[in-house]
């Protein structure tokens, strides 16, 4: 992804990189047969989300800063539950 000095657009990859990873986590079948293809794809997701999220924080106010803390936990919180299963 490349890096936006417009805070707004930073902003808003970072949310979309969450909700992503949001979507992935929801539909994650922990007993299924292609959980070890999901957990991959979860875990370049989270990634990826962390990136934009830090790419994000450079720029962004103070506001957006609190969302952005907010996403972090947010994406802290799935990779804890991912790892008690």
């Amino acid at each position: 992804m490349p890096y936006h000095q417009n805070p707004q657009q930073a902003f808003q990859q970072a949310q979309e990189g969450t909700k992503d990873v949001i979507d992935v986590y929801e539909n994650l079948d922990f007993s299924g047969a292609a959980f070890g293809h999901q957990l991959n794809h979860l875990k370049h997701e989270i990634n990826e989300a962390y990136q934009q999220i830090e790419n994000a924080m450079e720029v962004a106010t103070d506001h957006q800063r609190d969302q952005l803390q907010k996403f972090q936990m947010d994406l802290k919180a799935i990779v804890d539950e991912v790892n008690k299963n």
